[in-house]
């Protein structure tokens, strides 16, 4: 499952966003925001930190 975010002034600007424990971890996983070629992102107990980081990846150029 996945979240799909898009720049509504730059559509070609998108991203899908997963939530999901670390793999390497099985006993006591952690969980982090994942972007979409698997690259952990932020911690999933920030949530407005991953938005930040999403706004700034998607920002079109100018704003």
């Amino acid at each position: 499952m996945f979240v799909r975010v898009i720049n509504p002034n730059a559509t070609s600007l998108a991203e899908n966003v997963t939530c999901r424990a670390q793999a390497s971890a099985p006993s006591h996983p952690d969980w982090y925001y994942w972007w979409s070629w698997g690259e952990k992102m932020h911690t999933a107990e920030d949530p407005a930190g991953a938005a930040t980081k999403v706004a700034r990846v998607l920002a079109a150029v100018g704003e």
